[in-house]
């Protein structure tokens, strides 16, 4: 697979520089940032081949590559769900994702995720976009730091998670409650639907919560990596408003 632009290639760089076969830069870039990637690459024993911007181009063609394409093989962060539970002292913050199958929103989702400090974005296998490399670069670097779980029954995660502790809150327009007005436990994690199908009947009917966003003008929704950026730094916010080391409900501030 390809990684081209500085946050991708740089992400891999300080993760997993082992999956680097090789990186090509526009011999005629030698800005701060490409020296910055250059000194990397070096220090961490990758192959660094200059060649000329049509090269790039070519390895890279149409996309925004900056100047700088990286060839590596897919060594992403791979977790269970049950993985999420023994390695943190406190519930993850998760986002579950039911019917994207954009690769470009899912990218976008999880880099949203990634600014939030969610632990992983979750979905379900026969209902959702694999991880792509288009997704990869959407990411712009989350694809290493957020791992993607793919799971056989979301609905069977869901109460899995709730077993654990974990209070779902799920999205949907017609959900009685508005996120303003919305309180949750701090451990939650936060599920979100596809543009026009939604959160399907049994994940709705699975979800501790149901909430929507407010909508002030003409159009009934948002798509869903805005959606969840929303929705995560709202969560955010409001934990960082609150007493460390407090357990209870986060209510609107």
């Amino acid at each position: 697979m390809t990684l081209q632009g500085f946050h991708a290639v740089l992400a891999r760089l300080k993760r997993q520089a082992e999956s680097i076969e090789v990186i090509y830069v526009d011999e005629n870039r030698r800005d701060p940032r490409m020296r910055e990637l250059v000194d990397l690459a070096k220090r961490q024993g990758i192959k660094l081949h200059p060649v000329d911007a049509q090269r790039v181009e070519r390895l890279a063609p149409g996309r925004r590559h900056q100047g700088v394409v990286a060839i590596c093989s897919l060594a992403l962060p791979s977790l269970s769900v049950e993985d999420l539970f023994h390695e943190a002292e406190s519930l993850p913050r998760l986002l579950l994702l039911d019917g994207v199958t954009d690769p470009r929103n899912l990218g976008a989702c999880m880099r949203a995720a990634d600014g939030a400090g969610v632990r992983a974005v979750i979905a379900p296998k026969d209902n959702a976009c694999p991880l792509t490399d288009a997704a990869i670069q959407t990411a712009s670097g989350a694809a290493e730091s957020v791992s993607y779980i793919l799971v056989t029954n979301l609905v069977r995660t869901m109460q899995m998670l709730q077993e654990r502790g974990l209070w779902l809150l799920g999205f949907c327009e017609d959900a009685p409650t508005g996120l303003w007005e919305a309180s949750w436990p701090v451990a939650s994690g936060f599920v979100m639907g596809a543009e026009g199908r939604g959160l399907r009947r049994l994940v709705r009917e699975t979800c501790d919560q149901l909430v929507h966003l407010p909508m002030m003008g003409q159009v009934a929704s948002l798509n869903v990596a805005v959606a969840s950026g929303i929705v995560l730094y709202e969560a955010v916010r409001r934990q960082s408003c609150i007493a460390p080391g407090h357990k209870g409900s986060v209510a609107p501030i």
